[in-house]
This record gives structure tokens, sequence and C-alpha cells, in this order.
């Protein structure tokens, strides 16, 4: 598509959006009166406005019926997160039985590790990317820590090479190779954090298991964002969080999944609870812990409704467009947005604006990390004051997420004149 750096232009795509509604569905802070301009999905997705009324349910349930709340109420709680399965699995490449929610993503990891890290012998490293999400790197050192290992010998990072941003997939596959039969485990987020960098799970997976690896993912930053087929890539297990693309409040429950060929293994180790129990005989209170079959036979506790609630809004909304859809627009929006951002440049001599996110929309999902050659923090500053809110990462990159159902062609528009502005006031 041939873009246009105008006002007319940018409100030409948002009519031809079928998406474009859906941004009326969401709460937005307020600057001046005006929406903000809001890239910070990536990290805290805004608030639907349909959550209230999930969460309202759950505490007029609990005033008015109690513990009878647990099998009398119109979403009874005992089963609530039953309802997450067939949506997660669609939204993640799964089968129904493969996905479940519950606690946080790095709980949630650590209790998958349990079952999927098991050193043996001199299969005992576990491979990650570096600069992987600092809660992944304290989880992989305390895991290892746990099994006797030292991190230094337990843990292996592939590096960038030298003057590049990103990580080169052969330099992933000839890492696994090389480690061969020491290697235990692979795991590495869907998406780096960062540099926004989206990994060939598939591909990855594939070579781990050739190796005789376990494969794990860490999906906070492609789950809602990114395509995924963990169900046909074999990925062992996964994980994510729920705040950030899929929008369903700050810290809220979390998904993960696990692969149908692990659920009536016996010898995998696990961490049980009584909601990890067969369902039918939870309320027999047996001494002898009896997994319900798939997933859900990792659960542990009570699951805390108040938290599944916002998490079952906005899965619905998920449910209700596709990922299809969502996925066609970010695709044209994050593409606008790197136009804008090479125009700017054009426009102001001295400035360069250095997408450090891979060009390739393979290898990219909302998510455009930005160095800011030539500025300073201060130019973040100046647009966290003029009403766009985004991150700023050390030592001098923003990251920058246009989450397509809630961003508009013309916040594009809008935020590179306020780029622009901030730039020539200094």
């Amino acid at each position: 598509m041939n873009f246009l750096n105008t006002k007319e232009f940018a409100q030409s795509l948002d009519a031809q959006d079928e998406l474009k509604n859906y941004k009326n569905e969401f709460y937005f802070p307020q600057h001046n009166n005006k929406d903000v301009i809001y890239f910070t999905g990536n990290s805290l997705g805004l608030q639907p406005k349909i959550t209230k009324k999930y969460v309202d349910e759950v505490m007029d349930d609990w005033a008015n019926m109690a513990v009878e709340g647990h099998f009398y109420s119109e979403k009874p709680w005992w089963d609530y997160h039953e309802r997450f399965c067939n949506p997660l699995s669609k939204l993640v490449g799964a089968k129904a039985s493969e996905v479940g929610v519950m606690n946080t993503l790095t709980v949630n990891l650590h209790l998958l590790l349990v079952s999927f890290y098991q050193p043996k012998g001199k299969r005992i490293k576990i491979l990650c990317e570096e600069k992987a999400f600092p809660s992944d790197q304290y989880m992989l050192q305390s895991q290892v820590k746990f099994h006797g290992f030292a991190p230094e010998d337990a843990i292996v990072e592939i590096k960038r090479r030298d003057g590049e941003l990103t990580t080169r997939q052969e330099d992933i596959l000839a890492k696994i190779e090389e480690l061969g039969d020491e290697l235990a485990l692979v795991f590495i987020g869907g998406v780096n954090y960062y540099t926004g960098q989206v990994f060939d799970m598939k591909t990855i997976t594939a070579a781990g298991h050739k190796a005789g690896a376990i494969v794990g993912w860490d999906l906070a930053h492609a789950a809602g964002n990114i395509e995924l087929n963990l169900h046909d890539w074999q990925v062992d297990f996964a994980a994510w969080c729920s705040y950030k693309y899929m929008n369903s409040g700050p810290g809220n429950a979390s998904g993960y999944f696990v692969h149908e060929k692990h659920h009536t293994n016996k010898d995998l180790n696990r961490f049980a609870g009584w909601y990890g129990h067969n369902k039918e005989r939870r309320f027999l209170m047996e001494p002898n812990f009896d997994a319900v079959e798939g997933a859900n036979g990792w659960q542990v506790s009570n699951l805390p409704i108040l938290t599944l609630a916002p998490y079952l809004a906005t899965v619905e909304m998920f449910a209700e467009v596709g990922m299809d859809k969502l996925i066609a627009k970010r695709n044209v929006i994050t593409s606008y947005l790197e136009f804008v951002l090479h125009e700017i440049d054009k426009e102001i001599d001295g400035t360069e604006f250095e997408v450090i996110t891979p060009s390739n929309q393979e290898e990219r999902g909302c998510q455009l990390s930005v160095y800011l050659h030539g500025q300073g923090k201060e130019l973040f500053t100046y647009l966290m004051q003029n009403g766009v809110i985004t991150d700023w990462r050390e030592p001098n990159v923003i990251r920058l997420a246009p989450v397509p159902f809630y961003t508009s062609f013309e916040d594009i528009y809008n935020f590179g004149q306020i780029l622009k502005q901030g730039i020539l006031s200094k």
C-alpha cells in the first residue's frame, strides 16, 4: 500500500477499517479532555467497557448467594474456568483440552517446569534467548538452583552477533545442535519484549525435539498479538499473561498450554492441588490425587473468580472478532506507524529513528521498538506530557504498540505530528 502522511489519508483508512467501532468499546485515559494516544497495550491493555458487567455479576452473586454461588449462579464458580477452554484454544491454536487458566504468568511457569524441566545425567541445560524478560531469567535461575546446579553451568543464552540488535534463527538452531544431548529444555519468549522480534516457534520447536529436549514458550507478548498454532507445532508447554494484548486488567489470572501428548504421562512430576483433582470426585475429599485429564489437571488451587471475570469478558471479545481480522489490521497499522516515523526522519534534519524490530511481518507483531538516535529521554517525556502514552527502555528506546482493537490510523498520524513538535521544540 502507498501510504501518505496526511490526516485525510489516515481518516480514509479508518473509514475502511471493519474494526473501527471497537475503539468505542474501551476506556481511555484523558489528556486535556481528549482520549490519549495509547501505545502501551504491550504492557497493560485498556479496560473494555463490558468488563464491569462481568465483575458485577460475580459481586452480585456473592452478595445474594454467598457460598451457593459456586453451584447456582448463572456462571457457577466451580467450573467458571472451563468457559475459557474453547475461545482460548482458538486464540493459541490448541485443542480445548490443552489450555487452562490459573495464577499469574511466572507462577504458572514455575509449576510447568516442575513437569517439564527434569534434568538427568548430562542433559541438564536450558537454552534461552539473551535479554529475556527479567522474570524469566529469575525463574530459570531459581529452577536450576533447585535441582542443585549453578546457573552459569545449566543456563545457555543465545547471543546476538556483535553489532546486531536481533537474534538470528540460524544461531538458535546451531546452538541447539551444538548442545545436543546436554540440552534438557529450550525455553524462549515467543516475542522478545525489548525488540519485538517474533521467533519461528514451529522451526525452533522441531529442532529442540530433534535434539531430544522439551520445548516451552513464554507467550506474554504473543497471546492476542500473533498467530499461534501450539498444537500443530508440537509445543510441549507454554504460558502467557492476560493483561497485555488481552486486556484483562493488572496482574490478572493467566493462561497456559500443555500438549495432549503429555496429558496421560504418569511419569511427569507435578505440584498437585485439589482443583487439579478428578472433577466428579473433588468434593469427596479423597486422600490420593487423581488428575483431571487435560491441561486442567495442572491446576492447584480454587480459581480466583474475580480475576477470571475480566479475562472472560475480553476472551469473548476476541472470539467475536477472531485473530485473522486483528492480525490483518495489525499488519497495516504497524506498517503505517513505521512509515510515519520515517517520514518524520525526512522532514527534520539530524533526526534518525532506527526501528530495531524486524521489518518482515512474519517476524513482528504490534510492537515497534525504536532507537531515538540524536534524541534523549526528554522526547519521551514530551510525548507523555502531550497525550501520548508510550514506553521508555534504556538506553534510548521507545516501544510503540498500536493495538488493533483500539488504535486508529488517525492516532498514528496525530502521534507523528506530536513527535515532530517535540523534536522541534528542543
